[in-house]
């Protein structure tokens, strides 16, 4: 029986009448109705006609959680007064309940890609309503970018109707375009008729640390218990409290420990029994409830019994580091309009109260919606679906969001690596078999492959544990994870051995194993593993414990050997192992065709390094860190580590490294300036990782030992150069001539000669293979390369910057021009009767005048001037220490000499 006393009770009700014509009319709506109005439940079945008059649809509704898609469609039967599985039903992965008279069918945004990939025109499908659109998830904007397409193409009569509880209607109404007038779609808004809420601010402390990566402050965490058993002291009914993550939940409920209620976690990978409990509402006892959840009860589930949120402000979102190819979440503060849809669930059954954990003063700082998917995360499943669709750039594809062109090139190139896209990014018929396993296509690529290298059995097993995180109890051992999963009985064991079950099936449809499967997969005969040699060019592998192909987690431990492993897949050949030696040879085979960039090596100084580059670091307790060689399947590297963390690896050795990673092996001549000199050396790699290292010695490209020898003169200066006197000093002349007269008189900084070292350094730079050969060339030889031959004007070096000046006495004395300016150190008596400063390129010389002795007594670059006025204070200074020598009272008239009175007189 219908129950049609609560149906009466919802407000989008009222919105229901439209929301039809405007179907009928155009074919597609935008529904806006905040959280709590009924969208999710009452809508689908007026759309379908099982209540209403409307007329009779099969209707397909989505949901972005298997848990709201579990949860939508057993309130949905329950008030039609029927079981899950008549006429309300569902599909999620690995589980279908849904018959022949199922007129809703409940999918989440996975399932749904999938089906619109087998049969784009869903056949036998009337309508489409895509849940929760401004959540953003990359899944729900592809669906939706799809059935536009869809509707333009082969069906437009299949309604759409995009539901979302915030305010962005509009720009979704722009994308379904209306086929009355070719406009904007409708927007059909449902108003609230909630029983609302009191916000209460809550700020912690000070001194809390702002989150990064997956760390939280645990002083914030004891806040928010701190206002959990306030609010419980305060207020009636049930408390829903938010936190970012499952370590979050699971460090609350401690800190919750003793207070009187029923402390339940919700997060998408709860046992289903404590799924079920919070959604049923209180046991029989009717005792209250902290349901400490992740952002899964922001929207399409109502928690009965609730009338306090508890909002600790803070989300995960995804980040994909594209060049390395690992993933990452960061917790970040949670938008304005999220934290709309958390305070909602306070106001459903009564009036309600929200504690929001931070300062009222920070509400206008936050983002005002979540930040969208296709934005942030790992593009590559993203980039396989549209390649299969036909539209490999995404171009013509109606989304929010164009993907960033970067993040899809390395989607792409990933692509390319596993031999899913051709060299045009259109979907080879292998890419179009990956897309249908439901995987991510790094995983596809491993359970292809892998079952035709140990059987599919084995490969669905190991890609199973490689799809959803296993518990962090397991360890980060993916062999010893695989056998706690193979004998665990907890709810994750269940989870996948029917994921086990999902994927041979998907397997044994693909093809997987076969020896076709294998020689394409390689894309040349000879299987799987010539395959791996030419897997992929790009970083972009998944990474990170964000669930899915993102996902990891630990593992620990050896388990019994594999059937179907191949002789010779290890340096500890799985055909003839024994035990656990031969499941580590499968779990390790496995990771390295999924990961072929993250091999890694064990480093002298601790850690590995992978071959995409990442260093990888694994926990003080961990028992691989003795492992020469590592698969990893799961790291994770935030924008503060050095390092990626693993999560999740597989012991391998050299060969399978090497066979996995084939298309990273290379062998360079590497010569480079190191320690003072030129190292020349023939260096075998795996991507970042050196395997051999051998001297090349005289057998190093000439071209390559030039450009060390640059490199260490880049380093070190041209002082690495033969620099005597006569060099130093034309390399002064050169640079003053720079200053004073420009043009084409060269510059000789040392970052100009460095520059022109092809210029002036040749061709002695290319015969030199050593430190030594350029100590050999003669720098003053090599500068006078640089001078102006072509203009002339270096013939007149000479004159304009002459190395020696002629003084009244006859000396030819040098001039030093290392000073900025020329400068001429010259005894006193030698200038009595020059009047005038001595210039060079009309610059006067800076005059150092030098007592009899050579020291220095007066410094002037005006000559007549200290004649006049200076002389007489040294005349009076020097005449009696040095009575030889003539000190005349009018220098300006005296005759210049390099000699004594006594000799003048003699020579007179």
């Amino acid at each position: 029986m219908i129950r049609h006393d609560v149906l009466d009770l919802l407000p989008v009700r009222h919105a229901v009448p439209e929301l039809l014509a405007a179907l009928a009319g155009g074919g597609t709506a935008v529904l806006h109705a905040p959280p709590g109005t009924g969208k999710t439940t009452l809508v689908p079945l007026a759309l379908a006609g099982l209540v209403g008059d409307g007329p009779e649809r099969r209707v397909l509704v989505a949901e972005p959680r298997r848990m709201a898609v579990r949860a939508a469609a057993g309130r949905m039967a329950w008030l039609l007064g029927q079981e899950v599985g008549g006429a309300v039903g569902y599909s999620v992965r690995g589980e279908r309940r849904a018959g022949p008279g199922t007129r809703v069918e409940v999918v989440t945004t996975g399932v749904l890609l999938q089906r619109l990939q087998r049969d784009p025109e869903l056949a036998g499908v009337d309508a489409v309503l895509l849940d929760e659109c401004h959540e953003r998830h990359l899944d729900a904007d592809t669906a939706l970018a799809f059935l536009v397409d869809v509707r333009a193409a082969l069906r437009p009569e299949l309604g759409l109707v995009a539901a979302s509880a915030t305010s962005d209607a509009q720009a979704w109404a722009r994308l379904l375009t209306s086929q009355e007038g070719g406009g904007p779609a409708p927007v059909v808004r449902s108003e609230g008729e909630g029983h609302g809420f009191a916000v209460v601010h809550a700020p912690p402390p000070a001194g809390i640390r702002p989150a990064h990566g997956t760390w939280v402050d645990p002083a914030l965490l004891r806040h928010v218990a701190a206002t959990v058993r306030e609010a419980l002291a305060r207020h009636g009914g049930d408390v829903l409290c938010f936190l970012p993550g499952t370590g979050e939940i699971a460090r609350t409920a401690g800190l919750l420990d003793g207070v009187d209620a029923e402390v339940l976690q919700l997060h998408g990978r709860a046992p289903a029994a404590v799924q079920d409990a919070v959604l049923r509402g209180a046991g029989p006892g009717g005792r209250r409830r902290v349901v400490l959840s992740t952002s899964v009860a922001e929207s399409s589930l109502t928690v009965p019994g609730v009338r306090i949120v508890v909002d600790a402000g803070l989300a995960r979102e995804p980040r994909m580091d594209h060049a390395r190819g690992l993933g990452s979440l960061a917790t970040v503060p949670v938008s304005a309009a999220a934290a709309t849809q958390r305070a909602g669930r306070s106001g459903r059954e009564a009036s309600g109260t929200v504690y929001r954990c931070w300062a009222e003063a920070e509400e206008s700082g936050r983002a005002r919606f979540p930040a969208p998917e296709i934005r942030i995360a790992d593009l590559a499943d993203f980039a396989l679906r549209t390649a299969c669709w036909g539209d490999p750039t995404a171009e013509g594809l109606a989304l929010l969001d164009p993907p960033p062109a970067g993040a899809l090139a390395a989607a792409r190139s990933v692509l390319a690596a596993v031999g899913a896209v051709d060299e045009a990014g259109r979907a080879t018929g292998r890419g179009v078999r990956m897309a249908r396993l439901g995987l991510h296509p790094r995983l596809g690529r491993a359970l292809l492959d892998g079952a035709a290298e140990v059987g599919v059995r084995r490969a669905a097993e190991v890609v199973a544990l490689l799809s959803e995180e296993p518990p962090r109890s397991y360890g980060d051992d993916l062999a010893a994870a695989w056998r706690e999963a193979r004998r665990g009985g907890d709810g994750y064991g269940a989870r996948w051995r029917a994921e086990v079950r999902r994927l041979e099936r998907a397997a044994a449809s693909a093809g997987a194993g076969t020896e076709a499967g294998g020689a394409e997969a390689g894309g040349a005969e000879g299987g799987a593993w010539e395959g791996a040699a030419r897997d992929g060019t790009s970083d972009g592998a998944p990474g990170g414990a964000t669930g899915g192909a993102l996902g990891g987690a630990p593992g620990g431990g050896r388990g019994g050997r594999p059937d179907g492993a191949r002789q010779g897949a290890s340096g500890r050949a799985a055909g003839g192992a024994s035990g656990g030696e031969g499941e580590d040879v499968v779990a390790g085979v496995v990771t390295a065709l999924a990961f072929p960039e993250r091999v890694a090596r064990a480093r002298e100084r601790g850690g590995h390094l992978m071959a995409s580059g990442s260093g990888a670091r694994l926990s003080e307790g961990s028992g691989l860190r003795s492992a020469p060689w590592l698969a990893v399947a799961v790291a994770d590297r935030t924008a503060r580590d050095a390092t990626a963390r693993v999560r999740l690896a597989a012991v391998v050795d050299e060969a399978v490294a090497r066979r996995a990673a084939g298309h990273l092996l290379r062998v360079d001549e590497e010569v480079r300036w190191e320690d003072g000199d030129v190292v020349a050396r023939s260096v075998e790699r795996l991507g970042a990782v050196e395997l051999t290292v051998r001297p090349l010695g005289a057998a190093a490209g000439p071209a390559l030992v030039r450009e060390a020898l640059l490199d260490g003169l880049r380093r070190e200066g041209t002082g690495l150069l033969r620099w005597g006197r006569e060099a130093v000093e034309l390399r002064e002349r050169l640079a003053f001539l720079r200053g004073a007269v420009g043009g084409a008189w060269p510059d000789v900084s040392e970052e100009a000669l460095v520059e022109r070292a092809d210029e002036w350094l040749e061709p002695e730079l290319s015969r030199a293979s050593r430190r030594a050969d350029l100590g050999r060339i003669d720098a003053g030889e090599a500068l006078r390369r640089l001078l102006p031959w072509a203009s002339g004007e270096a013939g007149r070096l000479d004159e304009l910057a002459p190395e020696r000046i002629a003084v009244p006495s006859g000396s030819r004395i040098r001039v030093a021009y290392g000073e900025g300016r020329p400068v001429l150190a010259v005894k006193l008596q030698e200038l009595f009767g020059l009047a005038e400063t001595p210039r060079v390129a009309g610059v006067p010389v800076l005059v150092h005048l030098l007592s009899p002795a050579g020291r220095p007594a007066a410094v002037t670059a005006d000559l007549a001037s200290f004649w006049r006025d200076g002389y007489r204070a040294v005349r009076a200074e020097l005449r009696g220490r040095y009575p030889k020598h003539p000190w005349p009272e009018d220098p300006s008239s005296a005759e210049p000499t390099r000699h004594t009175s006594a000799r003048l007189r003699r020579e007179g």
